[in-house]
């Protein structure tokens, strides 16, 4: 089988395009255009698990790509897509609305264990291929002049849980169990083996 020379992101997470860097995978952006409501997407189904919401909407965003190719007319290469969740047991901490929604969802982290869910879909018209990383972070007790600070920073919005592990909030996480790159949105090792599949020399 001849080696793919790059593979499609359909992401605008510069965390994924750094660990797909790191990786040595070239690749180039495949992002919605103004026409795709992509926000839609990632809307919650009542009673749905973190587990089965992660892997649908990774799904949904791989099938999304793909047809984005064929429209556009680009050149036939595999697709990578990628989404991260946070859950406090069944309950989803998706991106917050606002301040307000960030501070209400870090005060709910502080001084507790929650689970960093990460799926990611490879695939072609022909061939599709899906992993799931799954880790434990455990925040220290925060104050709350420590929440509001770290709110007023602006790293939390956009973040799946209000916060981002590369960031500031390093400082408050104890202890991590898993996929320290797969919190950040990309598990490294998972996508490695999901891209050997698809031919790529990693």
């Amino acid at each position: 089988m001849t080696s793919p020379s790059f593979v499609y992101l359909a992401s605008q997470s510069p965390r994924r395009r750094q660990l797909l860097e790191q990786l040595g995978v070239a690749y180039e952006l495949l992002l919605p255009d103004a026409s795709e409501d992509a926000e839609a997407l990632e809307v919650v189904r009542a009673g749905e698990a973190p587990k089965a919401y992660v892997q649908r909407v990774t799904g949904l965003k791989l099938q999304a790509a793909l047809a984005r190719m064929k429209q556009r007319g680009l050149p036939a290469a595999p697709v990578l897509c990628s989404d991260t969740t946070v859950a406090v047991g069944k309950t989803i901490l998706g991106k917050p609305e606002d301040a307000a929604h960030a501070h209400d969802m870090l005060t709910r982290l502080s001084g507790h264990t929650h689970r960093v869910l990460t799926a990611v879909a490879i695939g072609t018209a022909r061939k599709q291929g899906h992993t799931l990383s799954v880790s434990q972070v455990r925040f220290a007790p925060l104050t709350r002049i420590q929440i509001q600070d770290y709110v007023a920073s602006g790293e939390p919005m956009g973040k799946a849980g209000a916060y981002a592990v590369q960031g500031r909030a390093a400082a408050y996480i104890e202890h991590i169990s898993g996929s320290y790159s797969g919190i950040m949105g990309l598990p490294m090792f998972e996508t490695a083996q999901l891209l050997r599949q698809f031919g790529f020399k990693v």
